[in-house]
């Protein structure tokens, strides 16, 4: 690497290169963390996609005093910033991650650094010399003028940030349109493709830098859960693994076209409903799931004063379901979507709130009645209503009881179909009563028939007998252990049926 006088340098392996060509079909590929995403280090890559978008190369680097450190290079999607680029120049100033792209086999094989800087172009005539007078007024006006000037700004200033969006945690971009391959302030973000649509958006599977992340879009008429979203994951003591991990919120586009984004950790095997739809889970997989899943609300729900971070209060969902559980690659759930939640600080009011939200097939009666008592408890048992609902839904896709494992529905699909109104779920569960069925098998499981116990007590119409999300969580663990008991202790009584003939075999506890 070298670096001149003027900022400019440029840093280049041994390859050979084929620029000012239009078409890209090659790329020269690096990844730095070539060992933990098991790629190859370096070599050539090979660019792939529509026939009617285009494609580009890219690098990205970092300058640490004066060393220059690649971080990745390869194939970049059809980006407008790239079109009709045959160098690979980044030109911010001083980013904490320097980005290019360009068009031509294998056009990233040098970069460049040359930052935008304006210049001055000196006037060919002198400036003519300006009478006493002028002189005079100048200097007696300019204080003035300077202080309006200052006042004008302020009142501005107050005005917009009155008006604006809440602060961000990632720098947003300049006004302007934005490009189909975003960048997230000064990292490199990448959507690749949309994973999953709802009520308040759709959410993208992205790449920044050498990661896959998440990113909720909602449109600007959504801003209001877009904020509550932003605001709950930035209350101290937010950070949990059984909690969906946040990593930064932006506005996009112009002040006419505006998106909102969230920028999230991103898991592969997306959200429980979605993973249930297509799976199967086994008695210990069921357990994990819903005691990991128990444990992250009941964290959400607690009081927590005198962390380093500060007080975390407790907090209510509200829209609890198996879409908004997403589980990682190891079955461990995280509590994703806070859109409707409400936080509960001591001597302070939960604001202004509407108390029928939610998800109509996962409201509690009370919710469905709009007979809500609003205060802390009762928010948070609405939250265990929901709870017992997807605690039925992965005991429907369970292979621990005898019985044939149904095909994956909805809560109340049976009943109302998979679009009920409003007036449906009220028929249903608050005149009828009912719930979805429990099946018989299920009892002949030891730990299946705890489990059944456990969600009637979630579900109670009295909201005052429901459990809490903690008493769930250790019930869990409790059924788990039991059936733990009872199968080592069939392994010894088929072990003693068949070594010991002379005596009589030991009962089974089942």
């Amino acid at each position: 690497a070298r670096i001149s006088e003027d900022k400019k340098y440029s840093v280049h392996f041994v390859f050979c290169a084929i620029l000012g060509r239009s078409e890209t079909q090659e790329c020269i590929f690096y990844n730095a963390n070539w060992e933990n995403d098991k790629t190859n280090r370096s070599g050539i890559e090979l660019c792939y996609g529509d026939k009617d978008k285009r494609k580009h190369c890219f690098a990205t680097w970092k300058n640490i005093s004066g060393s220059i450190e690649i971080v990745k290079k390869g194939c970049w999607l059809d980006d407008i910033n790239c079109y009709d680029r045959t160098d690979c120049i980044e030109k911010k100033d001083s980013p904490e991650v320097f980005f290019c792209c360009c068009e031509g086999n294998m056009c990233n094989e040098h970069f460049f650094y040359f930052p935008e800087m304006e210049v001055t172009q000196p006037t060919s005539n002198p400036m003519p010399t300006k009478p006493p007078l002028f002189s005079t007024l100048l200097y007696s006006l300019g204080p003035i003028m300077g202080i309006a000037v200052i006042v004008l700004f302020s009142f501005w200033m107050y005005r917009h940030h009155k008006l604006a969006y809440p602060p961000v945690l990632v720098p947003t971009q300049d006004p302007g349109p934005p490009p189909p391959s975003p960048l997230m302030g000064l990292k490199p973000l990448q959507l690749l493709e949309i994973r999953a649509r709802g009520r308040f958006g759709c959410v993208w599977k992205a790449q920044l830098l050498n990661e896959y992340v998440a990113v909720k879009i909602f449109p600007v008429q959504d801003k209001e859960s877009w904020q509550n979203e932003y605001e709950i994951y930035s209350l101290p003591g937010m950070k949990h693994e059984n909690i969906l991990q946040f990593i930064g919120a932006e506005k996009r586009g112009t002040s006419i076209d505006v998106d909102l984004w969230l920028i999230t950790a991103f898991h592969e095997k997306g959200s429980l409903t979605d993973f249930l739809k297509a799976n199967i889970v086994s008695w210990n997989e069921l357990c994990h799931i819903a005691e990991t899943m128990a444990r992250g609300l009941a964290y959400l729900h607690e009081d927590i004063p005198g962390l380093k971070e500060g007080h975390k209060p407790a907090i209510s969902h509200r829209d609890i379901k198996s879409k908004n559980v997403l589980l990682k690659n190891n079955f461990t759930a995280c509590i994703a979507d806070f859109g409707l939640a409400l936080k509960f600080e001591a001597g302070k009011s939960a604001g202004d709130t509407h108390g029928q939200v939610g998800t109509r097939r996962y409201m509690a009666p009370e919710v469905l009645e709009g007979a809500i008592n609003f205060q802390r408890d009762a928010f948070l048992r609405i939250d265990m209503y929901a709870m017992g609902l997807v605690l039925w839904e992965l005991a429907s896709r369970c292979t621990a009881s005898d019985g044939p494992v149904d095909e994956y529905m909805l809560p109340f699909e049976e009943e109302v179909g998979q679009h009920p109104s409003l007036e449906d779920m009220q028929e249903v569960v608050v005149h009828k009563k009912k719930r979805p069925i429990l099946r018989e098998c299920w009892q002949k499981h030891a730990g299946m028939a705890m489990l059944c116990e456990t969600i009637e007590e979630c579900w109670d119409h009295d909201a005052e007998a429901r459990l809490s999300a903690g008493c769930v969580e250790e019930r869990i663990i409790q059924m788990q252990r039991l059936t733990n008991i009872i199968t080592t202790e069939d392994i010894v009584t088929v072990v003693t049926m068949v070594t010991n003939v002379d005596f009589p075999p030991k009962e089974s506890s089942l």
